[in-house]
């Protein structure tokens, strides 16, 4: 499939870097489960609670930089809610993109001290309204050489958030209930076999979430639907 076939659906104005290499993936992990009218933010806290920490990445960079984000969940109409950024367009590395508050340890911190530190410095989340109860698998991005550690969190309540001037151009609250539609998620295979890999998509109705978020999300999703231990 070439680029000039990319879908033309909802997902705001970002502008994706596909190869001339790419096609339609595979569908939703959770595709054939039944499909929840809400995810109860108290019963998938417990779920992430019960795993254990997370598994490491199969792939290791010797002078890799070590990272965190935090999964932060809060209560909503529809159940638990995820807080997403999106990405200052004056940043290096992976600039106008959705993401998770998060960034690099520093020297001497553990992941859940950078992910609290962070979300506190980008969306002025205070981390003591911050209850950490896992962590999901980490996982190694290529652009940035980075070893993501994926903290979750849980709110009690919906916090007054402030967005960082240079870090941070929005934040939004996602439902997780939402991100599970068909015409929200969808998989694309880039590059030609056996070398391609698994790029997942959430489109948003102003915004387009993939790269490491995506990733992080399917794996929270797989745990919130009962497809993954």
């Amino acid at each position: 499939m070439s680029q000039d076939r990319q879908p033309a659906r909802r997902g705001g104005a970002q502008i994706i870097p596909r190869p001339a290499s790419w096609e339609l993936g595979e569908p939703a992990p959770w595709a054939g489960a039944p499909m929840p009218a809400a995810i109860d933010l108290g019963e998938l806290a417990a779920t992430i609670a019960s795993r254990g920490p997370g598994r490491p990445t199969a792939v290791d960079f010797p002078a890799g930089r070590r990272s965190a984000v935090l999964i932060a969940l809060v209560p909503g109409e529809q159940g638990a809610e995820v807080v997403l950024t999106r990405r200052s367009q004056g940043l290096r590395n992976h600039k106008g993109e959705i993401s998770f508050p998060g960034g690099r340890l520093d020297p001497g911190e553990t992941p859940v001290q950078a992910a609290l530190r962070e979300a506190h410095e980008e969306v002025a989340l205070d981390p003591s309204l911050v209850t950490v109860v896992g962590e999901l698998d980490q996982i190694a991005t290529m652009v940035s050489r980075s070893l993501i550690v994926p903290v979750v969190g849980t709110l009690t309540g919906r916090p007054e958030l402030r967005a960082s001037a240079f870090e941070v151009d929005r934040i939004l609250t996602a439902p997780l209930v939402d991100l599970l539609d068909a015409e929200v998620y969808r998989e694309e295979r880039w590059g030609r076999p056996p070398l391609d890999r698994a790029i997942h998509f959430f489109e948003l109705e102003d915004e387009t979430v993939w790269g490491a978020t995506g990733r992080i999300l399917v794996q929270l999703l797989s745990i919130a639907t009962g497809v993954a231990p």
